[in-house]
């Protein structure tokens, strides 16, 4: 429901250039950004800890078995059958909480079919491109006061990037896509290679149309 308020928000038109538009709705394409930075974060936890679904699997069994023995569970601890169901679909996902956006996004699209769909991906575009540009050129990074703010934009880069690629009907790794996807490889390769091979993975595994016969066969080799 934040999602789909927000992406009203920054892509009705009443402006039509993005980044104006943009521009002027800052806190709300900062709140858009930090649901990006959460969901891709989450997602890298998830990623590294590949024993979560085994772990709650044996949660659910010992669960049973106490309920079988008539043991009571300690306080308010247990998760009822239909939330347990629920919490083993969700994670059965490689990248749930990114899929949870992508439906969203892709959600609002279909939706809101009077809006026209480039009024969404270039909002997306723009923000990659903003992003993009922060993070490569010195002038930009030497003002942030933290390696945390260079993570936070990578991360909304990936995020848009994923989304955009999963909204538009070509994709982002598109001759006519308006990301530039070489460009935004490029930043991401340029960083310390442990902090960032979360986000590849993001790039080279969640994305729709990265192994379409139409992406360019440099960017596939600079994901491989």
């Amino acid at each position: 429901a934040a999602l789909h308020s927000l992406l009203g928000a920054l892509t009705n038109e009443t402006h039509s250039d993005p980044t104006q538009h943009l521009e002027r709705e800052q806190a709300l394409a900062k709140q858009f950004a930090e649901i990006l930075h959460f969901t891709l974060r989450f997602d890298e936890l998830k990623m590294t800890n590949p024993a979560i679904q085994n772990d709650f699997s044996y949660y659910r069994r010992t669960l049973s078995r106490m309920r079988i023995n008539n043991v009571p569970a300690e306080g308010e601890n247990e998760v009822n059958n239909e939330l347990a169901n629920r919490i083993s679909l969700f994670y059965a996902d490689a990248t749930p909480m990114l899929k949870t956006l992508s439906d969203g996004t892709t959600k609002f699209v279909s939706e809101n079919k009077t809006l026209p769909i480039e009024n969404t991906t270039d909002c997306l575009s723009t923000m990659a491109s903003v992003c993009k540009v922060m993070l490569e050129t010195p002038e930009y990074r030497s003002r942030f006061n933290s390696e945390e703010t260079a993570s936070f934009c990578l991360r909304v880069m990936v995020g848009v990037i994923i989304l955009y690629d999963y909204v538009h009907p070509v994709g982002a790794f598109a001759k006519s896509s308006k990301i530039d996807m070489k460009g935004c490889i490029k930043v991401l390769k340029d960083q310390p290679p442990n902090s960032v091979e979360g986000l590849l993975n993001a790039l080279r595994y969640t994305t729709k149309h990265l192994n379409d016969e139409s992406t360019n066969k440099t960017i596939k080799s600079m994901l491989q």
